[in-house]
């Protein structure tokens, strides 16, 4: 179904590079007396703009499970080889060059990941079970504004408390809680954002205005956070933010409407290679960093070094996999 979807093919090759990015700049982001202030700004804002990636994966995960299909049994077994398949990757990865307890990480692996980035596996999951359950119907788009104004900002647990005298007036109690109601909830959003009719150019100016202001106050309120604290705080990062949220239902928005004619070249093989590259990218990104192939003298070449060399490695690895995996199990 999804190579026949040229916006989901190119969503998913533009969120794959994203995820990339934030690993990428994440050591600048959490560093940022080790570097100028003008060179963490840019990674910075690197790194607000491509918040939006995991958002959507549970978006395109919802559009393709949240309608007339849902998922079946051979998408919970290969979920399942993925995670089993990534967690030994990265068991062998950390026993043989990290200093990393891997017994530790083996005996907790039903209770958290082995690597941190393959907790994605665990809550894609979710939407995998759920989806029997949801079919989401055609919406008016008055109605889905609605939704997003008072899901996603005015009752989301996340947004930064607004106060006057005393009187807290935002976030609104509506006891909305936990992560997981936000993922199944951007599943079912890529599912009726995909259904509707939003092929008008108003529309699509307007996202695109959206996108770059929540993209700007992700990236000035996290310059906030860190000149008030003194440190690096995931405040406006959280990927069920009130702007991560706006980010998501823009961006796809947005690419729905301009990238339908075709898959582009470029994100037609990273799309192909999205479950690849997810797996391995991590690992490779720890290795280049900690034994020192970087240029952490030059931040943005370094910037652009790993993530070249990061992108371009998994998808190498990726592409040896597929000829190794010939039923797609795993790759």
């Amino acid at each position: 179904m999804s190579s026949k979807i040229h916006w989901i093919e190119n969503l998913r090759g533009i969120a794959c590079l994203m995820v990339v990015m934030i690993h990428t700049t994440a050591w600048y982001i959490t560093n940022p007396t080790a570097i100028g202030h003008i060179d963490w700004n840019i990674a910075n804002v690197l790194n607000s703009a491509s918040r939006v990636s995991v958002p959507l994966f549970f978006m395109i995960s919802g559009y393709l499970f949240f309608g007339e299909r849902s998922a079946q049994p051979r998408h919970f077994l290969r979920i399942a080889l993925c995670l089993l398949f990534y967690s030994a990757v990265a068991l062998l990865y950390i026993w043989g060059f990290t200093s990393i307890n891997g017994e530790l990480s083996l005996r907790y692996l039903l209770q958290k990941p082995v690597f941190y980035h393959l907790w994605f596996f665990f809550a894609i999951i979710v939407i995998y079970l759920v989806s029997p359950l949801i079919q989401v119907k055609n919406v008016s788009g008055k109605m889905l504004l609605a939704l997003i104004v008072v899901i996603g900002i005015v009752a989301n647990p996340n947004t930064v408390s607004q106060k006057i005298g005393g009187f807290e007036w935002l976030p609104v109690n509506l006891y909305i809680n936990g992560d997981t109601f936000y993922y199944v909830l951007y599943g079912m959003l890529g599912r009726a954002i995909g259904m509707m009719d939003t092929h008008k150019k108003p529309l699509t100016l307007v996202c695109a205005a959206l996108f770059i202001m929540a993209v700007y106050v992700i990236s000035r309120g996290t310059l906030h956070e860190l000149k008030w604290r003194g440190s690096f705080a995931d405040t406006w990062y959280l990927y069920c933010g009130p702007m991560v949220f706006l980010c998501a239902v823009s961006l796809l928005t947005l690419v729905k409407n301009t990238l339908n004619a075709r898959t582009l070249p470029g994100l037609s093989i990273i799309s192909r290679h999205s479950l690849g590259i997810y797996g391995f990218h991590a690992l490779i990104i720890h290795a280049l960093r900690t034994n020192g192939v970087e240029l952490t003298r030059w931040p943005l070449l370094d910037i652009l070094w790993i993530f070249s060399a990061t992108v371009t490695g998994s998808l190498l690895l990726s592409i040896l996999l597929q000829h190794l995996d010939t039923r797609r199990l795993v790759s």
